[in-house]
């Protein structure tokens, strides 16, 4: 009786075992890389690691990302400082998707890309769904008007009206401002893959009365149409947006070695050169300040 009691109870305990070692399996397997562990299945570490390429969608938006109408070859800020990263990690750059700011975060949770290569604006919604790199620099934003509209002065509450029409793009930064701080006025809106210029271009025609962009993208705009617009002279801007890459939520490895490489690219001076080369006007970006304070002499 005595032989069986010890035998059941040495078989009862090695099943525990075996379940309790199947569970811890299951558990560091791969529930969906929420975690960013290096034993998660679908790691974003591990997947870009061990394939040695970075999947990347990109908005193209100046000066962060373009291309060359004639060749598609893609540059800019976001475009040459990442390439820069992959270099250093010695991975492959797959430019796998154009997308539109709507839709740009569903591509990333339906994994048809690793990141979005062109620096976006963080804001709650997108904080919610995603995870961001570290900035690479910030944008002011300014309010820009068609050249010769004196109507607003230098008040901007006076864009909270049902009489004023401002142009967005849907799910692009100027609709998120224009359904906070001017709730009251019409939205001219324009489809996700606009090129974020049309904004200023429904104002210089009179479409619209006002829109939300930076000087640098202003800038570019006024050299193919001078004397169009003009911004809305205030103390300080509308809105002030660090420009970072986006990428999935709780992918903690992953973000820790892009940043590592970013912090070592932005301290070495390299970042600064690749924003000075693509700045439209010097004073436009503004730059990440540095992480420590120089002694003085």
């Amino acid at each position: 009786m005595n032989k069986f009691l010890t035998f059941g109870t040495a078989l009862c305990a090695g099943l525990c075992v075996s379940l309790l070692s199947a569970c811890s399996s299951t558990d560091s397997g791969g529930s969906g890389g929420a975690s960013g562990d290096r034993g998660t299945t679908h790691s974003l570490y591990d997947r870009v690691t061990t394939s040695g390429k970075l999947r990347c969608g990109y908005i193209l938006y100046s000066p962060s990302c373009m291309k060359d109408p004639n060749t598609g070859k893609l540059s800019g800020i976001g475009v040459e400082v990442l390439e820069k990263v992959a270099e250093k990690l010695s991975l492959e750059i797959v430019w796998a998707e154009e997308v539109g700011w709507g839709s740009m975060l569903e591509g990333l949770q339906t994994n048809r890309y690793d990141i979005i290569a062109t620096p976006v604006w963080t804001n709650a919604n997108r904080a919610k769904l995603v995870d961001f790199s570290k900035p690479l620099y910030y944008s002011p934003l300014l309010a820009y008007v068609k050249a010769g509209d004196k109507r607003f002065g230098n008040d901007v509450a006076k864009f909270d009206s049902p009489k004023v029409k401002v142009a967005t793009i849907d799910g692009e930064t100027a609709e998120v401002i224009a359904m906070a701080d001017f709730p009251k006025s019409q939205k001219v809106s324009l489809p996700q893959l606009t090129d974020v210029s049309q904004m200023l271009m429904t104002v210089s025609t009179g479409k619209a009365d006002v829109t939300f962009t930076e000087p640098a993208l202003a800038i570019s705009f006024l050299k193919t149409n001078p004397n169009s617009i003009e911004p809305v002279k205030t103390d300080n801007p509308i809105r002030i947006f660090p420009n970072c890459w986006t990428f999935q939520r709780g992918q903690y490895e992953f973000k820790s070695m892009t940043d590592t490489v970013l912090e070592e690219l932005i301290n070495s001076g390299f970042v600064d050169k690749v924003v000075a080369k693509y700045e439209p006007a010097r004073g436009t970006l503004y730059r990440v300040a540095p992480g420590y304070i120089k002694p003085k002499p």
